[in-house]
């Protein structure tokens, strides 16, 4: 289900992004030869052009008839382009005529300028077409943000009405932090979100905390080395809202539901021992395996209990409710609902947000072990829940769509940026780089892309070997 949801989710992006490139390059009639959405190397799975008055298709095809190329049709369908569909779902590209880019070099292009080609067009109009792609991602990122506050609105937990507390990973554990602690303060500011608090804490340089533990106050002093070892680890939250076990459904051959027990049911205790919090009670299963507990919950605010087998791997077969909204009361939530015309703005806002934290936690890939945090498509997958859930999906691909806007603007030849610096220093410099300089440096910055990419899902493969994934 991760896979499919990041197959789905790369598709939509990588088809809006060749789209803006399209759409800029048709305004000024510069003619784009092929649109396609991941690459066909060896054959395509769709092939499809429109010329003679009709529309013309190939299936799982691996050589385009010369029927179809432009130089054997009309004049009038000269201009139209071959759509496209491949199968190796690394990205996607547009063959604008006359640019040298990762489909052609220098010598694929035609003897003589011509004046439907990129080359022959004013700076101005082609640094719009080639700014088009990472345009159109930031723009779809930014309106994906405006639907999802539209449609779901948005919910927050305030800290201070965590009524468990906070479950912390066990990096925060070593600095001094305790299972069930209130953060109040970092370095004297005073803080209610967590998700502020984490990314004060990671990307701020934060030195102390104070948090309130059972009816105290108590001030940490961090290490300095959290970032290091957030990187070493991999450590994917260092915190979350502990959260009440609440059922929301089982699993096939669930021995909680065969024992009795019913979605909404509230677990409160194991054995007689009270616990409350999901995280507490998956711990205590996992020290019974293979036995059997006496399971005390509530079910429509009566208190009763029933004897359950814990499977092998310390379960009971239960999918757990995780919708903050269905697991604390109304007024410990702050839910806001949003119009059309005021969810674009809070979705521009957002986004924006979303991005400079993004730009700003960059600086962990240079800290101690950050070169081995990187992850390619395995990472990207993981980062989807298990289970279908579109708002989840949305917002995934709504941030996917901001990280693919920020590094095709890096500017490296082979990306978007690349295109984009020549073209700048061109029109500062009012000197063009020659079409030998951009085939050069475009196999270079190809080389380095696919160094860094070997490196990235190198370390997904190394994980996955080694269990840690």
């Amino acid at each position: 289900m991760k896979w499919l949801a990041l197959i789905l989710s790369l598709t939509i992006l990588v088809a809006t992004h060749e789209l803006g490139h399209l759409l800029f390059a048709k305004l000024f009639r510069v003619r784009v030869r092929r649109y396609y959405v991941f690459f066909n190397w060896k054959f395509s799975l769709i092939k499809a052009k429109k010329f003679d008055g009709k529309w013309h298709f190939l299936f799982f095809n691996a050589t385009t008839p010369e029927s179809w190329n432009e130089k054997n049709l009309r004049p009038e369908d000269q201009d139209n382009t071959l759509w496209g569909l491949g199968w190796i779902p690394l990205g996607g590209y547009c063959d604008i005529a006359g640019m040298i880019d990762e489909t052609k070099g220098e010598s694929d292009l035609e003897a003589e300028p011509q004046p439907w080609e990129y080359r022959t067009k004013p700076a101005w109009q082609r640094l719009c077409i080639i700014t088009g792609g990472v345009l159109v991602n930031f723009v779809t990122a930014l309106l994906l943000y405006g639907a999802i506050f539209a449609h779901w609105g948005k919910d927050e937990l305030p800290m201070h009405n965590a009524t468990l507390g906070f479950q912390y990973h066990q990096v925060m554990l070593d600095e001094g932090f305790q299972q069930g602690d209130l953060i109040c303060a970092i370095d004297g500011q005073e803080i209610d979100d967590y998700t502020e608090a984490s990314k004060l804490l990671l990307l701020g340089d934060a030195r102390r905390v104070t948090v309130r533990r059972a009816d105290s106050l108590v001030s940490i002093d961090l290490s300095g080395r959290l970032v290091e070892r957030v990187n070493k680890e991999r450590v994917k939250s260092l915190m979350s809202p502990r959260i009440p076990f609440v059922v929301k459904s089982f699993t096939a051959g669930s021995t909680a539901e065969r024992a009795g027990m019913m979605p909404g049911d509230s677990v409160v205790s194991l054995n007689g021992v009270p616990m409350t919090a999901f995280s507490d009670i998956t711990a205590a299963l996992a020290e019974h395996k293979s036995e059997e507990v006496v399971v005390g919950f509530y079910r429509g605010g009566v208190r009763d209990s029933l004897p359950v087998m814990v499977s092998s791997a310390g379960k009971l077969g239960v999918q757990c409710e995780t919708d903050l909204a269905r697991l604390f009361p109304s007024n410990l939530l702050r839910h806001t609902d949003y119009s059309l015309f005021q969810a674009i703005p809070e979705g521009i806002s957002h986004g924006w947000q979303t991005l400079m934290t993004y730009v700003t936690g960059l600086k962990m890939v240079f800290a101690p072990g950050g070169v081995q945090n990187l992850g390619g498509f395995g990472s990207m997958a993981n980062l989807f829940p298990e289970q279908w859930n579109w708002h989840a999906f949305w917002e995934l691909t709504a941030l996917l769509a901001l990280v693919l806007a920020f590094m095709n603007f890096i500017p490296i030849p082979g990306l978007d940026g690349g295109h984009i610096f020549f073209t700048l220093w061109e029109i500062i410099t009012r000197r063009k780089p020659s079409d030998k300089f951009l085939s050069y440096a475009q196999s270079v910055g190809m080389f380095l892309l696919l160094a860094l990419m070997i490196l990235a899902n190198g370390n997904d493969l190394w994980r996955w070997l080694s269990g840690s994934f």
